[in-house]
């Protein structure tokens, strides 16, 4: 038996990623640390470009386990962090905020959550030279330099 749902096909909606899989340009606008089995950061990113998804939120965690510092430090370096900060070992998170970089994403879901994973950073001004080779190539192939395996 088929029954008809009104607003059944909203909810599936939702599913689906504002933003694709693909490398960005972003800004930081919120980071938020969260102590757990895994600490980590919650990290509130807004799509600067390319055009069509400017202004679009990507939310998601990056770990600060031993195991998945390398990851961290990627990122406040190639978002440009203090340095003064990052060779004291320390995370301001007023300091983060505003910080302009490029990010590779991609889509997962998991135990039925859907998440945002980040693969790859790198420095805003290596956006122009990025975006241009994302007209030749798919952004699954396209890697963005010194990419690391993964954590």
């Amino acid at each position: 038996m088929r029954r008809h749902l009104p607003g059944l096909a909203d909810c599936t909606r939702a599913l689906e990623a504002d933003v694709p899989d693909g490398i960005y340009l972003v800004r930081v606008d919120r980071v938020q640390y969260r102590r757990a089995r895994k600490p980590f950061y919650v990290l509130h990113l807004t799509t600067l470009e390319p055009q069509p998804f400017a202004g679009h939120s990507l939310i998601s965690r990056l770990y600060c386990t031993q195991k998945a510092m390398w990851k961290l430090g990627w990122f406040l370096r190639d978002f440009r962090y203090d340095p003064e900060l990052l060779r004291s070992e320390e995370i301001d998170e007023c300091a983060l905020r505003g910080l302009i970089g490029v990010v590779k994403i991609s889509h997962t879901v998991v135990n039925g959550t859907a998440l945002v994973n980040f693969d790859g950073f790198a420095a805003a001004s290596e956006w122009e030279e990025l975006s241009a080779s994302l007209a030749g190539a798919s952004s699954g192939e396209m890697a963005l330099p010194g990419k690391r395996g993964s954590s």
